[in-house]
């Protein structure tokens, strides 16, 4: 399947179509589309249309930054850009523009990439539905009634709804796979500490990671291969000498599938999964091997990312209190006042939720039962894995257990809700990569999800375009 980068690069770099031209194509199917879909919070149309012509000047003159010089990409609301606005969806920080750009921006732009606007997504990213914006509801393109999953889903539906070709969302504990898995493209989650955090507005900082989206896998590989690398500014950053991508042969690989997982998937999700698994055995590990593999202590995942990402939420989340960050209430009387006020105003239900569960957890008394015993099992759950892949070179499973639900279906039970990263929050307490590409299927998307050791996102993202070119995802027919 012909990289769909590859081939906009090489009109723009023959003169074929201008940078300018091919940003006004994106901004007419925004215009034209998004009053329904709601993938952008907002379009920075004239920021975006000067670069564009910059990036025109450049291509011209023979000074492209690269091949990929003029292309547009969306961001995800959490990512900032120098001057532009960011406000996690949340009306707390309404109104901040920064002052600084993430370093993944810096890095896309050093190439030639336009940033061109704001993409909606859960408030602070926390939740599975982009529901919890503050702002609207994303609604995903192949069915208008239905999420397009979360928190990255306004990243996702973008990319679905073409307008776009690429977008960066951020994954805590599946809110790229999973939006991914409901729209149909490929959304990747590095390994933890390739791809440098500064410039991310924290939710659990020992669990974030960004990551793009694209419609195919080798287009994800050339934007993760330009944003990864090592950052003196993000001390969670591994140093480039620590990279160190497998050696592998295809056909030889080994995969292992957690089959207990697959009891409570929904029979579209499951049908789709085995199809999948035997087009692999039959048509690429022609001389590997499918397994079953157990993981004993994923079981305890949902409970052991909830404990910890909430707590680390409580911690990242205290500055905005109206007087270090965030929008400052009116008429408080003193300082408690303005703590409270300001908190109560602008942050969403869930976003208070999360809060209080993470606080509870850290406090006095409750700290060893709860977020101390979690970070140990957390543990536990990262064994697992790297037991598994001193055996195996993969492990495959769907990336959600159902096909996207329809909005509001779980917004009044927190709790199913939660369960929706029930297949993804594994990798994410462990820091392995993971990526979701769509695997075959009628009406509704289902994703693929494929997880590897440390540093293996060649190999995931290898036997992912063997899966799309198998199975190429039909588009959703916009009304």
């Amino acid at each position: 399947m012909e990289s769909e980068l590859k081939s906009l690069a090489k009109k723009l770099q023959n003169k074929e179509i201008s940078p300018v031209e091919l940003l006004q194509k994106s901004l007419n199917k925004i215009d034209l589309l998004d009053s329904k879909i709601n993938a952008f919070i907002n379009v920075d149309r004239e920021q975006a249309l000067e670069a564009a012509r910059d990036s025109e000047k450049r291509i011209q003159t023979g000074k492209s930054l690269s091949e990929y010089d003029g292309i547009p990409v969306g961001i995800k609301d959490n990512i900032v850009v120098s001057g532009r606005a960011s406000c996690c969806a949340s009306k707390i920080l309404e109104g901040f523009v920064s002052p600084y750009s993430a370093t993944v921006i810096e890095k896309l732009v050093a190439k030639g990439f336009i940033p061109m606007g704001r993409l909606n997504m859960d408030e602070f990213a926390m939740g599975s539905s982009t529901e919890n914006s503050a702002f609207k509801t994303t609604r995903n393109p192949y069915d208008l009634q239905r999420a397009p999953g979360g928190s990255s889903g306004g990243s996702a539906a973008a990319i679905a709804a073409d307008y776009l070709p690429v977008t960066l969302g951020s994954d805590t504990g599946g809110s790229i796979r999973q939006p991914a898995a409901f729209t149909g493209i490929a959304g990747m989650k590095p390994t933890y500490g390739t791809v440098s955090r500064y410039g991310l507005i924290a939710f659990a900082s020992s669990l974030d990671q960004i990551g793009p989206f694209t419609r195919l896998a080798s287009d994800n590989e050339i934007i993760y291969n330009i944003i990864r690398g090592s950052d003196p500014k993000d001390s969670t950053c591994l140093p480039d000498a620590s990279y160190k991508p497998p050696a592998y042969d295809i056909k030889s690989l080994k995969i292992g599938v957690p089959e207990e997982f697959m009891e409570n998937v929904s029979p579209e999700v499951k049908k789709s999964f085995y199809e999948t698994l035997d087009f692999l055995k039959r048509e690429v590990i022609t001389n590997g091997e499918i397994v079953n593999v157990e993981l004993p202590h994923q079981k305890y995942g949902i409970a052991v990312y909830y404990l910890i990402a909430t707590s680390e939420a409580s911690a990242n989340l205290a500055r905005f209190d109206g007087v270090r960050y965030g929008r400052r209430a009116q008429n408080a009387k003193d300082l408690n006042d303005i703590y409270e006020m300001s908190r109560t105003r602008g942050f969403g239900s869930e976003v208070k939720r999360r809060i209080l569960l993470g606080t509870y957890a850290l406090s006095s008394g409750y700290y060893d039962a709860f977020y101390g015993k979690a970070q140990k099992t957390r543990a536990l759950i990262q064994q697992d894995y790297l037991k598994a892949f001193e055996k195996l070179d993969l492990i495959m499973m769907p990336t959600a257990p159902s096909v996207p639900f329809k909005i509001g279906e779980k917004t009044t039970n927190p709790v199913e809700m939660y369960l929706s990263d029930v297949l993804t929050v594994g990798a994410s307490l462990a820091g392995i990569p993971a990526i979701s590409v769509p695997g075959p299927f009628e009406n509704l998307p289902v994703g693929i999800q494929l997880q590897g050791n440390y540093f293996s996102e060649n190999l995931l993202y290898d036997v992912s375009q063997k899966i799309q070119n198998a199975f190429p995802a039909k588009r959703p027919a916009l009304q």
